[in-house]
């Protein structure tokens, strides 16, 4: 009968329409916020006499022996007119103090402070952190960790560039150093997802977080916000947490050009990384409302258009056009996230997009899931 429509053809009906919803979601996601990324930034201002701003390293390592004898000269010989290192060695039960003992006579900017282990008194990371912050005699804090080196000798330079009378805050990408294996590549593309995301929000002026292996603000910003004081009870977050606290869309700049990254080793099992995530997740809940919606727009979005195209191709509904879609949206994606491989100095990454573009999905609910579960305690970082 006239006017009568079955009850596929309204299934069909809404679920065409979730899928046309998602991709425009994604589309906002991809060509207003990653595209960001992938574009060459433009600089502004030219600010030429950020060279001479002193500048505090504050780096803390704890049983980092190794690291500090393979990387802590490539800050320490950095080309900069006027900084510091300061290495907080946090309780090492290794040989650290030794190697730091033996650098102070070889660097005279660098400066070491010792936290001795205390039976009676367990901490982590925030209060090494803290205590490397108050031994800073500068400004600008430029924080990375024991087992990162920059790229370049110009890294300070690089984001010392952004500093200015309106900036506290600079955001730096940190990536992980490149090895043949298939999770080294997963561990890299998740460092190089999440960097779309918190450095493309930032440019669009909704910055959320950063990462502590590339990150820098004021002294005067961390005291203000009387530091990290309304999360010390939680073992992670000294980057992500207090960035999405203090950050705004006209105190934070973004800095991403090539001799501005660090690399850092990444984990060597799939295990030991599942935990590293589950650990950097529980601090997600505590984000601003505006950044939880940000994040969760995507993922949900990701998860209809998924859904909705796979349930619209198994009916047989157009699905020609309905793969169209789906294959539209992928050039898009890997055409945006091979410009950001460039510049963020990442290779041979742009196939394993499509996979890690579904298999996060199960992924990280995976792990959330396993933290309500089972909740694990955080080791120190």
């Amino acid at each position: 009968m006239r006017g009568i429509i079955s009850n596929s053809t309204v299934y069909e009906l809404a679920l065409v329409s979730v899928l046309v919803v998602a991709f425009l979601i994604q589309l906002y996601y991809y060509l207003g916020i990653y595209l960001r990324v992938a574009l060459p930034k433009k600089r502004s201002v030219d600010n030429s006499s950020a060279h001479c701003i002193p500048i505090s390293v504050v780096i803390c390592a704890r049983d980092e022996e190794e690291n500090l004898e393979n990387f802590l000269p490539f800050i320490l010989e950095q080309d900069y007119q006027d900084f510091e290192v300061i290495v907080v060695n946090d309780c090492s039960s290794d040989n650290s103090g030794y190697t730091l003992d033996r650098m102070l006579k070889k660097y005279p900017k660098l400066k070491v402070t010792t936290i001795k282990q205390d039976e009676k008194f367990t901490h982590h990371k925030k209060l090494a952190l803290t205590v490397g912050i108050k031994a800073a005699k500068n400004e600008w804090l430029v924080l990375t960790d024991a087992d990162c080196r920059p790229d370049s000798n110009k890294w300070l330079a690089s984001i010392a560039s952004n500093f200015s009378e309106n900036s506290e805050i600079v955001l730096g990408y940190g990536g992980f150093f490149e090895e043949r294996s298939f999770l080294n590549k997963l561990i890299r593309f998740d460092g190089l997802f999440i960097a779309m995301q918190y450095l493309g929000l930032a440019l669009a002026g909704k910055p959320y977080m950063g990462v502590g292996r590339n990150l820098a603000y004021k002294k005067e910003v961390f005291f203000r916000n009387k530091g990290f004081a309304s999360h010390a009870h939680i073992y992670s977050g000294d980057d992500d947490l207090f960035i999405n606290e203090v950050a705004k869309k006209n105190n934070t700049r973004v800095e991403f050009r090539s001799n501005s990254h660090t690399r850092t080793i990444p984990r060597n099992s799939f295990k030991r990384w599942e935990i590293q995530k589950r650990r950097h997740i529980t601090t997600s809940k505590r984000y601003r409302l505006s950044s939880k919606i940000m994040l969760g727009g995507e993922i949900l979005s990701r998860i209809l258009f998924y859904g909705s195209s796979i349930a619209l191709i198994a009916l047989l509904y157009f699905p020609w056009i309905i793969g169209g879609l789906v294959f539209l949206r992928l050039i898009i994606q890997l055409s945006i996230i091979k410009g950001v491989m460039y510049r963020l100095s990442e290779r041979k990454l742009l196939l394993l997009s499509p996979l890690y573009d579904f298999y996060s999905l199960f992924f990280y609910g995976r792990l959330a899931l396993l933290n309500i579960i089972n909740p694990r305690k955080s080791s120190w970082r």
